[in-house]
């Protein structure tokens, strides 16, 4: 037993088409909101390959017209399983654009219900932070961060862990406050973007700041910097921060 699934995100943004672009079909903008390191070879033949983890699926890109559309899909392996994502963009005055986001796929087994609503929180997340970033950082170049916390037995407290560490109080929403004390005890305010049962989003003046509940696994920090010192946000950094909030 499985399950076709189908999600839509839609925004009107202040970013042109070519800005949109750029942060969707090349490998330094997806590095800029998405998840892990991407790699894109251009064209209609080309494809979009994504390092999360070491998990490094290859999308075959199936549609490919520079500032209208673009989409990519993985193959369905042989139980039936695959993800496909689609991005149109239609030019609107002064220099705006409206940007849809489709997200489909299957998910097979019995688990499918678990595993789509874990998805669908995750895609929340990112397409939010696509949307953040066109608005807050257009045009830069992001160095990604990814990380893996200890496991996790009870996630609530986890969440009231990192609430607290944060210096947020439930229930958490957008436009919070936050104080981040990095791991070589500098500090960093910021300000909650998004928020849903399965991640936390955060926005500073140089990063954007993501922790997600990841699907029967460890907390995950899936973050990316903008400012010059990056260098201090490294994967190792971020786990050893997990660690000590977490573990």
């Amino acid at each position: 037993m499985g399950h076709e699934f189908r999600s839509t995100h839609q925004a009107d943004l202040d970013a042109t088409p070519e800005e949109i672009w750029q942060a969707i079909a090349t490998g330094p903008g997806i590095d800029s909101w998405f998840m892990g390191r991407a790699d894109v070879e251009p064209g209609p033949d080309g494809s979009v390959r994504i390092d999360f983890g070491g998990y490094a699926p290859a999308h075959d890109v199936t549609a490919w017209e520079p500032g209208k559309r673009l989409a990519y899909s993985t193959e369905p392996a042989p139980d039936g399983r695959f993800v496909a994502y689609e991005f149109l963009l239609e030019g609107r005055d002064r220099g705006s654009t409206t940007l849809r986001v489709v997200a489909s796929g299957f998910l097979p087994g019995d688990d499918w219900a678990d595993e789509f609503e874990a998805m669908s929180r995750g895609h929340e997340m990112f397409f939010q932070t696509l949307f953040e970033y066109l608005t807050h950082f257009a045009g830069r170049t992001a160095t990604p961060v990814t990380a893996f916390g200890p496991p996790v037995a009870n996630w609530e407290r986890a969440w009231a862990r990192l609430h607290a560490e944060l210096g947020l109080s439930a229930p958490v929403a957008p436009g919070d406050g936050v104080r981040l004390r990095l791991a070589d005890g500098s500090a960093e305010d910021g300000v909650v973007y998004y928020v849903n049962a399965d991640t936390l989003g955060i926005r500073t003046n140089g990063a954007l700041i993501r922790f997600l509940q990841g699907f029967q696994g460890p907390m995950i920090a899936a973050h990316h910097v903008f400012a010059d010192d990056a260098h201090r946000h490294t994967d190792d950094a971020w786990q050893a921060w997990l660690t000590r909030v977490l573990g």
